[in-house]
């Protein structure tokens, strides 16, 4: 940390004040600052479970819990490590806590190979066993930062963005695979297979160039209905973003999920019977689909997406105390590391997803000014009561993907030029190792997206470790770096490209 910071945290204790940091504001500013960190992480928050949710082919009462224990368990996570809790658990800084979307096309994989229940079961259990390891190897990875400089985290970072792009377009045009399929199979040749398979009929005329394969154009891809209200929402939230600011415009993603809302329901596109169904409080279960299955391979892959997760979050605090005006020692670092992995495994008992910091929350601290961890604290409270608010889920999970894909494009486009901008502090001039290390890495991680079956012959059991494109670009990053440049730390640097990190 640096010198700035160390005296000011020393004067402060010297003279007996307050710190900033834990200063305690009246109930009502508490409470509106609160919101106001909920509101600006809310989409983002709910956007994975939905994401996950459909992935694994859920009903959407079972898509609508998985949002519940989201927003449940970001609380949980954000008492933890606002609060703290004993020695071991808790930065002690204003951290908001949320799904991290590292984590999304790892999972996103595992659930499209094995949907439903079955796969719910391997994928929390990877996650519980991601939980468990990085607990214990957190104090290691607070020191691994010298293998982390800007040049590798925002390679990473942009091929995540690249990775969810995908995800937001097929919410605008339809899924590449199911009802919203390219293409279905000709309901004469699926009239035909019916009436075959129908006990005691007589086999009909077999039709002309049978084929009980999609080979139609389905009526549902890319309707212009649904193409509209993914542009108005697009529309509104640039808007919003120009013509408004401070907090409208910090919340824009937001607005424009409800402009959309809006306009689809005006047009038939949402319903709300669910919601009507949905009772208005409930409790979060644990291993509501289960128990976990734990499959090695799984839970490496997991591991290796909270490694890169930890070593950003070590970033995230390190700027923090930079604007917070707090020292950050490598016990600090290792208490709010092991929260990620605690956020993490509690996070897998309740069926929901991998933790870490928020940085557009760490961004905000910035704007507002505001440094006091109580903010965040009052955050996390609101956070438990929405996750026991079923009809809150339901409302969310009755969104229909064309409104997220509008969203989506703004979201995770903004994770790769978070990417981008973090790279845009590296020296391409003086060191021409870097712009290889990127290129490589960001064509290496690109393999998945272009070619998915270039894994066929190789061993089964790797295969989820390898479809990763985000896993293969931070392995590549990692390699090609300490290959080139060699283990040089530079902490100014990592600050830096934390702060510019405002927006994943």
């Amino acid at each position: 940390m640096t010198a700035t910071a160390s005296s000011t945290t020393a004067s402060i204790a010297s003279s007996g004040a307050v710190h900033p940091v834990d200063e305690r504001l009246p109930a009502g500013k508490l409470t509106a600052l609160g919101l106001q960190h909920v509101l600006v992480m809310y989409a983002g928050a709910v956007a994975v479970p939905l994401i996950v949710g459909r992935a694994l082919k859920l009903s959407p009462d079972e898509v609508a819990l998985l949002i519940s224990a989201d927003l449940f368990c970001c609380g949980i996570a954000t008492l933890i490590q606002a609060l703290g809790a004993t020695q071991w658990f808790g930065i002690k800084l204003p951290v908001m806590m949320g799904v991290t979307f590292a984590s999304v096309a790892p999972m996103v994989a595992i659930a499209n190979a094995n949907p439903g229940q079955n796969g719910a079961q391997l994928l929390f259990g990877a996650i519980i066993g991601a939980g468990v390891v990085s607990i214990l190897i957190a104090p290691l990875v607070s020191r691994m930062l010298r293998f982390f400089p800007p040049v590798v985290t925002g390679t990473i970072i942009a091929v995540i963005g690249i990775s969810l792009m995908r995800v937001g377009i097929n919410w605008i045009f339809g899924n590449p695979v199911g009802p919203t399929a390219p293409a279905i199979v000709d309901p004469v040749y699926a009239k035909w297979l019916a009436e075959v398979t129908s006990p005691g009929s007589s086999v009909p005329p077999v039709p002309k160039g049978l084929a009980i394969v999609p080979s139609v154009p389905n009526p549902k891809y890319a309707d212009l209905g649904g193409l509209g209200i993914a542009a108005l929402v697009l529309v509104s939230i640039l808007l919003i973003v120009k013509y408004a600011k401070g907090f409208i415009a910090n919340i824009s993603v937001l607005l424009g999920i409800v402009i959309g809302a809006v306009v689809a329901t005006v047009f038939g596109f949402m319903t709300f019977e669910k919601v009507g169904k949905a009772p208005w409080v409930d409790v979060v279960l644990p291993f509501h689909f289960g128990m976990p299955i734990f499959d090695p391979i799984l839970i490496l892959t997991m591991t290796l997406i909270m490694i890169v997760v930890m070593i950003e979050s070590t970033g995230m605090f390190l700027a923090l105390g930079e604007m917070t005006d707090r020292n950050i020692t490598q016990k600090d670092l290792a208490r709010g590391l092991r929260t990620d992995g605690l956020g993490t495994l509690i996070g897998g008992i309740f069926n929901t997803f991998p933790y870490t910091s928020f940085s557009q929350n760490v961004g905000l601290v910035a704007v507002t000014g505001i440094k006091s961890r109580y903010v965040c604290v009052a955050g996390g409270v609101i956070l438990i009561v929405l996750g026991l608010l079923p009809k809150m889920a339901a409302l969310v999970e009755s969104l229909p993907t064309v409104v997220l894909g509008g969203a989506g494009l703004v979201m995770f486009g903004m994770v790769a030029a978070t990417g981008i901008r973090i790279l845009g502090g590296v020296d391409f001039k003086g060191n021409r190792h870097n712009a290889m290390i990127v290129a490589v890495s960001i064509g290496v991680g690109m393999i998945p997206l272009i070619a998915p079956n270039f894994k066929q012959w190789m061993p089964h059991g790797i295969h989820s470790l390898v479809e990763s494109g985000i896993l293969l670009a931070s392995i590549a990053a990692v390699g090609l770096n300490l290959f080139l440049n060699g283990a040089k730390q530079d902490d100014a640097a990592i600050i830096a490209a934390a702060k510019q990190a405002e927006a994943h």
